[in-house]
């Protein structure tokens, strides 16, 4: 089943690209040892999300914003995830989190989302409309102090992203984005909801002995020419430390398509480089129409049914062929509902 075109003209790109953007007045003035310190701060926040967790996955749309709209039911779910720096250059740290499902004694690994840390970012990679993002400038006075978040899907493609400051407030430390706009989830994309995209704040807060995200989502439509909201969501994923599940199955599966993924990566963001951004054809059960492939091959490297080299070939042409063929596609689409 593929998505609905969420946004169908140019007007409704733009008016994304204008939403709420500033959270937060710019960063104060620090001394050279305030600001070390609270870069060196920062970072280990970062740095706590890696580790073995049990996650619990608590999803509710609390408050409708229509009276014809009726909030679907709360959901609560869980797994157990294995989350791995596997990038530190001091001012961008990459975590990679990975899925362990199944008997421990025939444990299977699921490549799952990938979060990028970026310190005093310029740009982020924005949500623009359907399928489509865009490089977008971070105001040059909210760079200072600030960490962007770009969130990734499982096959490496974009997702969404934010920028905000880490700080302490009420003795809690947390990061908090500014309003980003995202695509629907796969858990309301497969239902083919009223709405059509989200307008989100995340927050990250390390607490003892784990880690939450919490996500305050209004689920929003494009009508004639303007965002309308349905339903708030509140959505608190809760990762506590936990050694209870055979995490040494997600650690032999990256070893063996490390390599793998880390060409996947290069090859996206050569396309977001060369094109100011991508745009790619998704489908509401896998993301990208090329999701699906790219697990795959990354599965039977490590089984020994493929060898990497093919795969990392086929992964390139895939990628190269994806972020190409819907640009033009999309843009006619655009110009024709915009009467263009």
């Amino acid at each position: 089943m593929k998505l609905p075109n969420l946004i169908g003209s140019a007007v409704c790109a733009i008016a994304l690209a204008a939403s709420p953007a500033l959270a937060d007045a710019p960063v104060g003035q620090r001394t050279a040892a305030q600001e070390s310190a609270s870069f060196e701060a920062d970072r280990a926040d970062i740095l706590a999300m890696a580790g073995d967790f049990k996650v619990t996955f608590d999803m509710k749309e609390t408050t409708p914003w229509r009276e014809d709209y009726e909030p679907i039911d709360a959901k609560i779910s869980g797994g157990h995830e294995s989350v791995r720096v596997i990038e530190d250059t001091g001012r961008k740290i990459v975590l990679q989190h990975l899925l362990v499902v199944g008997p421990e004694a025939n444990p299977f690994v699921i490549k799952h989302w990938r979060q990028d840390w970026e310190y005093e970012p310029k740009q982020i990679l924005t949500y623009n409309s359907w399928g489509k993002w865009v490089l977008e400038d971070v105001p040059e006075p909210m760079r200072a102090g600030r960490w962007s978040q770009t969130v990734y899907q499982v096959d490496d493609s974009p997702r969404y992203a934010g920028w905000g400051q880490w700080e302490t407030t009420n003795g809690v430390r947390r990061w908090r984005s500014n309003w980003t706009v995202r695509p629907l989830a796969r858990r309301d994309a497969t239902r083919s909801p009223e709405y059509d995209h989200y307008q989100s704040i995340n927050r990250h807060q390390p607490f003892p002995g784990g880690w939450i995200h919490w996500q305050d989502n209004t689920k929003m439509k494009w009508a004639d020419g303007k965002a309308v909201p349905y339903v708030q969501e509140s959505v608190l994923n809760t990762y506590v430390a936990f050694d209870g599940y055979p995490a040494q199955a997600a650690d032999a599966y990256w070893t063996a398509t490390e390599e793998y993924w880390a060409v996947v990566r290069a090859e996206w963001d050569k396309a977001i480089a060369s094109g100011n951004g991508v745009t790619v054809e998704e489908e509401a059960n896998t993301g990208t129409v090329i999701s699906g492939r790219l697990l795959e091959m990354g599965t039977q490297i490590q089984t020994g049914e493929m060898e990497q080299i093919a795969a990392i070939a086929e992964a390139q042409t895939l990628i190269r062929t994806a972020a190409a063929a819907p640009a033009t596609a999309m843009a006619s689409a655009d110009a024709k509902d915009a009467g263009y």
